[in-house]
């Protein structure tokens, strides 16, 4: 993940470390932190949440099927071969931990009932990083986490134990905002997020829960956390109107520019970064959109020449794992619809995910609403995200063709999950990428890669090589793991 220049003050709260591999914190006690105040902890703690959310998942970029690397470069042998060790992504491990150490200081920091917004904005973020955490690398140390003082090596709890409680964490934090005293203090300018509207806050927390809930449901759809939803659905959920996204002042300089568009775009000189040249269009998603008659597919990518005899611009994919990839003249990279400026904001949950997680979770009967409103409507938010409008998406989503049309649609939560999946398109590979490994949608072929040691996708991730080397009990106990046959608990 690309390391960012501070933004704003805040980030040089105690404890803010980046991507330190002392995660869990073994000389440093995140309990007492030397010099910070809720603000600065809250502030520095999100601003980092969005950067992880939105540079530190480029192989599930390529893997989901959004992605594929450029021809102007040697193959990447992690992403397209599979060929990866407990060194590769560990940037995902390290990065996650860091981060919760801090919401863990705010929570720490916020255990009077005077700051009971500042304690459920924390609540809601760790439950926000251990989801993360859970969804990569499965049982995880959780209950023991942050107490180097008593617990040098914490152990590892089940997955599925996790999200059970993530999810009485997210209530308890919509308990913790419905009832705080009329005085406690709401944050404003160190919410980055929602700028003290508790109202957001709830909203997330409870688009969150919905996440984890529709995650377990296709395995066990009697889960708790599934039989519980209808107990906070009158708290709302993110929708078109409102998104979870962020922004501390960013701006086009170097290091302070949104660190989507600083990974994937352009620098402050307007020069491509390597982000940008290095990940291009798949051939799949381009396909498909194409067949769909979709006009995100320009917004999403960009045009370009289809060869050095055709000038026609359109947009133009590579074929994951092909060795005769094209260069990156006749290939497009992430397009002006996800690069709209510099100082855009930074999501952490879209109002079009929330949306279509309402869809299914309606069509399944596990929350009151009209599916096919809450799927258009999702389709819809997908559209204005990307600068379109909402009768562009009326238009399109009114046409005859399956995985479009709600009525021709005869697998409803297949087409639920492939706008779901278009509408994640590079801003949220992780989400995409967890919920083909959950359901299956969309079908799109592995790497054809001669070199691919595998002939189907990677089912998990490593444990990184930090834990091999400080908490190799504990980890031993998690027995061997197999990338292409240990799943995260709720997947097929």
């Amino acid at each position: 993940m690309k390391k960012y220049i501070l933004i704003v003050a805040a980030f040089f709260t105690a404890g803010i470390s980046g991507c330190k591999k002392d995660f869990l914190s073994l000389e440093v006690n995140p309990n007492t932190p030397s010099v910070t105040t809720p603000d600065l902890t809250l502030s520095a703690a999100l601003n980092n949440s969005v950067a992880i959310v939105e540079t530190n998942y480029n192989h599930f970029g390529v893997w989901a099927g959004f992605w594929t690397t450029s021809g102007n470069y040697v193959p990447n042998q992690s992403i397209n071969q599979f060929q990866f060790t407990n060194n590769s992504f560990a940037g995902d491990w390290g990065n996650w931990y860091s981060n919760l150490t801090n919401y863990n200081n705010l929570e720490n920091l916020s255990s009077t009932p005077d700051l009971a917004n500042y304690q459920a904005i924390a609540k809601i973020m760790k439950a926000y990083g251990f989801q993360h955490l859970v969804d990569d690398y499965n049982n995880i140390p959780y209950s023991q986490a942050f107490q180097p003082s008593t617990i040098l090596f914490p152990a590892y709890d089940k997955g599925a134990d996790i999200y059970e409680d993530l999810g009485k964490q997210l209530d308890a934090a919509i308990a913790l905002i419905n009832g705080a005293p009329a005085s406690a203090p709401k944050p404003s300018a160190a919410d980055i997020v929602f700028h003290g509207n508790m109202t957001g806050w709830k909203k997330l927390a409870n688009s969150l829960k919905l996440r984890l809930a529709i995650r377990v449901s296709t395995k066990t759809p009697g889960d708790a956390l599934v039989t519980d939803l209808a107990a906070t659905q009158s708290e709302g959920y993110l929708d078109g109107s409102l998104d979870a996204q962020a922004n501390p002042g960013y701006s086009n300089t170097n290091g302070k520019q949104n660190p989507f568009y600083g990974n994937y775009g352009f620098d402050a000189s307007g020069n491509p970064v390597f982000g940008n040249v290095y990940y291009r269009a798949n051939n799949f998603e381009v396909t498909m959109l194409t067949n769909f008659n979709d006009p995100r597919l320009p917004r999403l990518f960009t045009l370009v020449p289809t060869s050095s005899s055709d000038a026609t611009l359109r947009v133009h994919g590579n074929i994951f794992g092909d060795p005769g990839v094209l260069s990156n003249s006749y290939t497009s990279a992430q397009g002006p619809g996800l690069l709209q400026s510099p100082s855009q904001n930074a999501l952490l949950f879209s109002g079009a995910e929330s949306l279509f997680l309402q869809a299914e979770a309606a069509n399944k009967g596990y929350i009151t609403g009209d599916a096919k409103t809450l799927y258009e409507a999702g389709i819809t938010a997908s559209f204005v995200q990307l600068g379109l409008t909402p009768a562009q998406a009326a238009t399109y989503y009114n046409q005859d063709i399956a995985n479009v049309s709600w009525a021709s649609s005869g697998n409803k939560e297949q087409a639920i999950i492939t706008q779901k999946w278009i509408s994640l398109t590079s801003l949220f590979n992780f989400e995409a990428w967890n919920e083909y490994l959950r359901t299956g949608f969309p079908a799109h072929p592995s790497s054809i890669d001669p070199a691919a040691i595998s002939a189907t996708y990677p089912t998990r991730i490593g444990y990184p090589l930090s834990e091999l080397t400080t908490n190799p009990t504990n980890l031993a106990k998690e027995g061997t793991i197999d990338v292409f046959t240990s799943k995260i608990f709720w997947a097929q």
